[in-house]
Order: structure tokens, then sequence, then C-alpha cells
């Protein structure tokens, strides 16, 4: 009892938060238009909107969007109970009126006007449509002449009905409103199709259809529009074409709740099954259509879905079912039914079922009232009216395609005027740039040839300056054999050790690719090698250059290459006594963008660190200048060896 006290709570939470998210979906009054309004801002109509709408219409401070909501909840309770529709419609009018705005009191005349005649109330219907012409904007007005032609309609005067239904059009065209447009095909795409032109009406439902598709929004009148073209299609015998479009209109009526247009597609499907012979599937489908209308409490659509039952039990031959079907058609339209269309169908049906069943007097007297109703509906008068509306029509359509092609043609003009010139000026252009091309071309090799020249000179340079260094490093050498101090033989040594470093440097300047970098790793290397050969240690040292690619610049190669011969000459001289082997690394490694780190490790006796600087010391001093030029900090580690460590700050790593 208590798990489910629990989820009946959990439920609750739920639907309510599910509720306020919706709404504020719906409404939010922080939003620049507070009030997103069914199938024009969205299509979110749920089961629940009216309901929210309901619940919380009152709540909202601006009249004009309350207005908006409340007509919402008038217009669109109306496809699913007229009674609870005109109960806000009537509040409408007596808020609009208590606030003297005419506008939105016009605009809910019009609601209420469509409430009547779906109540069979066609003068009342009628009166309060008259009532909101002088109200409302001129962008109201198609949905006034949509009802006004519904009146007519049911009148069984479908001249004036197409009267109207062509006002909408023209309204249309001149406020280029889609909706308008498509619901006016609509229109007359059902007149035709209740004057037995079905091709005409097919040609005139697609096109509706065609706009509406055009808004993207599935609402009501397309739902309406789709059961027309599916009837004109099934009076056309294409029956697959119907079955697909009374379908369509089918799913979106579920979807949405639009009980007026289920029952209307019911009774439609009532009729198809029948020509199919399939009787079984017209039951049920009759069945729908009635329960929809009871629903709706709308007795046009209660009639209807008798007369469809009671053509379909005719057609499989139960007169007497159709007798019964036929007649509670008829008693629930009354004397007063608006529509003499439909009330035409039933006393022909129920005169032919009569004949079925071998009652002729009943038949004869059916048929009369069917002859009579007939005749009032289709009339010669009202079949050249519609005609001539229509002639007239087509003629200010073609009137208005002529002046548009002749638009078209004039804009075509000046499009390939402008053309011309632009395809001249393009051709200017194409010289100019052919000519700027050729210049550039020619200036391209001039540089790529000065490039070379000077590319040549300066290895020219750099081999140069490596054969004076050689040269330099040969004087040395002649130097320290002139004498038997070994002191200055050391230090010519040195000297010549770093004279070749640098020479090293601008051999690889001269035979490399580059001319402004060196390749770091290859170059320390043969530095090493050279190191190790001058003091005789290649066989008892082992020198490792423990590193990546890694290109410098000039400026920061040879400050480098001097400090790497100073640290391996240092440890060839004191780290490895008496002839002992030994091992030399030497580590050179980018840090991040702009540091490098450099180390030098042997694994020699070690020396102590006020001992670091044994000899002359120069080569210690040459270090740290060399160091300081590099905005270096130089650290130095006594372990298992002999550790020397540098960071340095550089900007032209590459």
């Amino acid at each position: 009892m208590k798990k489910q006290r629990l989820t009946i709570f959990v439920l609750c939470i739920c639907f309510n938060l599910s509720t306020s998210l919706i709404f504020s979906q719906i409404v939010d009054l922080n939003r620049e238009y507070p009030y997103k309004k069914v199938f024009v801002d969205t299509d979110n109509f749920g089961a629940s909107y009216l309901d929210i709408l309901e619940k919380n219409y009152t709540q909202v401070k601006p009249d004009t969007i309350r207005f908006s909501m409340l007509h919402d909840l008038a217009y669109y309770w109306h496809t699913r109970n007229l009674t609870k529709a005109e109960e806000f419609t009537k509040e409408g009018l007596k808020l609009t009126q208590s606030k003297n705005d005419t506008l939105w009191n016009g605009r809910f005349n019009i609601v209420f006007g469509a409430i009547l005649l779906r109540q069979e109330k066609l003068d009342s219907a009628y009166i309060v449509l008259d009532r909101a012409i002088d109200k409302v904007k001129e962008e109201d007005l198609a949905f006034l002449n949509t009802q006004l032609g519904y009146v007519y309609e049911r009148r069984g005067q479908l001249d004036m009905a197409a009267d109207y239904a062509l006002e909408t059009l023209r309204l249309g065209e001149k406020l280029n409103d889609k909706k308008a447009k498509a619901v006016a095909y609509s229109d007359l795409s059902n007149l035709f199709w209740k004057q037995s032109r079905f091709k005409m009406g097919l040609e005139y439902g697609l096109k509706s259809l065609s706009l509406f598709e055009d808004r993207g929004i599935n609402d009501l009148d397309y739902d309406f529009t789709l059961y027309v073209v599916g009837n004109n299609y099934l009076e056309l015998k294409k029956y697959e074409k119907a079955l697909q479009y009374f379908e369509h209109a089918k799913s979106i009526g579920e979807r949405y709740g639009f009980y007026n247009n289920l029952s209307d597609v019911y009774i439609s499907l009532v009729n198809l099954y029948a020509y199919l012979q399939d009787y079984e599937a017209a039951n049920i489908a009759g069945e729908k259509a009635i329960e929809y209308a009871e629903l709706l409490d709308n007795n046009f659509m209660l009639m209807r879905s008798w007369l469809s039952l009671g053509k379909a039990q005719h057609l499989e031959g139960k007169y007497i079912s159709a007798i019964e079907s036929l007649k509670r058609s008829i008693k629930v339209a009354t004397e007063n039914f608006g529509d003499a269309y439909y009330l035409s169908q039933a006393y022909e049906t129920l005169g032919k079922a009569y004949a079925g069943n071998h009652n002729y007097k009943d038949a004869y007297d059916a048929i009369a009232k069917f002859d009579n109703l007939k005749a009032k509906i289709f009339t010669a008068e009202s079949d050249k009216h519609i005609s001539l509306l229509q002639t007239e029509f087509d003629v200010a359509q073609k009137e208005s395609m002529i002046q548009q092609q002749q638009t078209k043609l004039n804009q075509q003009r000046t499009r390939q005027t402008l053309i011309i010139i632009i395809a001249v000026l393009l051709l200017l252009l194409l010289v100019i740039l052919y000519k700027t091309f050729k210049l550039n071309k020619k200036k391209n090799k001039l540089l790529e040839k000065q490039n070379r020249e000077k590319e040549f000179l300066l290895k020219e340079i750099h081999h140069r300056v490596k054969n004076n260094l050689e040269i330099v490093s040969s004087l040395l050498s002649l130097q320290s054999a002139q004498t038997n101090d070994s002191t200055v033989i050391d230090a010519m040594q040195e000297s010549q050790n770093r004279v070749q470093s640098m020479s090293m440097i601008h051999q690889k300047l001269y035979q490399g690719k580059n001319l402004g970098t060196i390749e770091m790793k290859d170059y320390l290397i043969n530095l090493g090698s050279h190191v190790l050969d001058s003091f005789g240690a290649e066989q008892r040292i082992v020198l490792e250059c423990v590193m990546d690619i890694l290109e410098l610049d000039v400026d920061t190669a040879v400050p480098l290459g001097l400090i790497v011969n100073e640290l391996i000459t240092n440890a060839l001289k004191y780290a490895f006594p008496e002839g002992r082997k030994g091992q030399i690394e030497v580590q050179l490694a980018q840090k991040s963008t702009d540091k490098l780190i450099l180390k030098v490790i042997d694994n020699g006796i070690g020396q102590e660190d006020d001992d670091f600087t044994r000899g002359t010391g120069f080569g210690m001093q040459l270090i740290q200048l060399l160091t300081q030029q590099l905005n270096g900090t130089m650290e130095h580690v006594k372990s298992n060896g002999t550790v020397v460590a540098f960071e340095f700050k550089l900007s032209n790593v590459t």
C-alpha cells in the first residue's frame, strides 16, 4: 500500500513538472512575444495543451495575450466539444466588451459564428459573423469570409459559398497570405466535389495542399484538405490514392484531437470500404464516425455518420438496416437542418433502400423529397454562377501571370545587360591579371636568380671562414710544435679545439641545405669525436650524444658548441686519470618552446665543488661567459662522476 502511494506521489510530481515545463514553453513573459500561438509559432498541440491554457490564461497580465490564449481555447475546443467551446467564447466576448477591445471582440464573434454554424444555427451564425466585419483587421477577413462561405454552403447556396471562397483567395493574393490562399483553394475543391466536378475539385485540392506544405504546419485546415482531396480521388475511383489521403488525415486528427475532422474522415472511409465491398471495415468506420460526432456533440456530423452507414448497408443489400440508419440520419437532421445537399442524399438512398425492400410507396415519397431538394441545390443558375466566377478568376490569374511574365522578361533583360557588363569587366580584369602574372613571374625569376647568387656568396663566405679557421688551427698546431712547455702545449691544443668547434659550424652551414640553422646532433657527435681524437682518447673513452634531431640558429649553436667542447676537454683532462677508461654523455633537449636543457655527464672520479676550476680556470670563465650570453643558468653536481647541467632561455628554437 505504501509503495502504491509513493508511486502515485512520484507520478503526480512528474506530471506537475512536465505540465510546468510545457507551460513555460507555451508562455514565457520574458520573451519579446510571450505566447507561442498554436499552429502559428508552434505545432506543440498535445492532449494537455488546452488544459494548460485553461488553467493558466487567467494568470497572464497583458490583456492581448490573455485574449489570444482564450481565443485559441475557444476555437480549438470547437474541434472537440462545441458546448465547452461556446462557454469560452462567451467569456471572451464578455471580457473584451468590458475592456472596450473592439478588435478582439470581433475575433471572438468570428469564433462564435463558427461554433453556431456547427450547431446548425445558421441564421444566428450569419448575424454574429456579419457583426464582426467592421471590428476586425483586414488580415482577419479571410477567416471571417471562410465561415460565411460555410454558412451558405450549409444552406445549399453553393454559388454564394464560392463567392466568399474567391474573396478569401483575393485577400490571400493581396496580403501574400499562404494560409488564406490554401484555405480558399480547399473550400473551392470541396464545392466542386459537391457539384460532382471531381477533376476540378482534385486540381484545387492539390493546389491547397501544396501551399499548406510550404508553410510546414499541420493544422486543422490542412487536415480537412487532405480529407477533401481524398473525397475527390474516391469519386474518381482512385481508391488507393483516396485511402492514402484519408489515412494521412486520420493520423493528424488523432494526433491533435480534431474530432470534427476524424468524423469526416471515417464517414468517407465508410463509403470507400463499401465501394471495395469490405462491409465489415465499413461498419467499423461508421461506428467510429458516430463515436466522434457524439464526442463533439455535433448533429451535422452525426446525421452524416448515420447517412454513410445507411449507404454502406444499402450497397451490402441489408435494406432493413439501411432504412433504420437513414431514418435516424433524417431524424437527427430535423426539419430545420440547413444542409440540403446531405439531406437530399439521405432521401435518395432511403428511396433506393425502400425499393430494394419492395416498399415502393415509401420509395416514391423519399425520391420525391430527394428531387425537390436536388432542384434547390443544383440549379442551372447556381452552376452557371460558379462557372462564371471560376472563369473570371482564371482570367484574372492569367492576366496576373502575363504581368508577372512581362516583369520577369524585363528583369531577364536587365540581368542580361548586367551579365554583359560584368563579363566585359571580368575580361578586362583577366587581361590585367594576366599581365600582372607575367610581370610577377619575371620578377620572381629575377628574385630567384638573385637568391641563388646570394646563397652561393653566403656559402662561399662560410667556406672561406671555415678555411681561415682551419689556417688558424694549423698555425696554433705549428706554434705548439716549437715549444717543449707542456702547459703551453695544452693551452695551444685547447685553443685549437675551440677554433675547430667554430670551423665545424661553418662547414655545416655551407654543406647543408639551410644556411640559417645547424642540426645539433650530428654536429655534437662530430665535435666530440674531434676532441677525443685530439687527446688520443678514442679507444678508452666512449662518447654518446643522447638527443633528438634539433636545429638551432648560428648565434645559439656556436656558444653551445664551445661550451660542450670545454666540458668534454675538462672531463678528458681530469675525470679519467692514468689512462682510465670511461664514458661521457652529452644530452640536449627542447624543454618547451623557449627553453633548452644541456647536460654533460661523465662517470669519472668526480671533483670537489671547490676543485671544479682546476687548471688555469680560463675554460670555466669561458663557459660562464657563454652561459650568460645565452641567458642561461649552470648547475654542477657530483654523483658517481660529474654532471654539469644548463638551462637556456632561447627565442630561435626550430
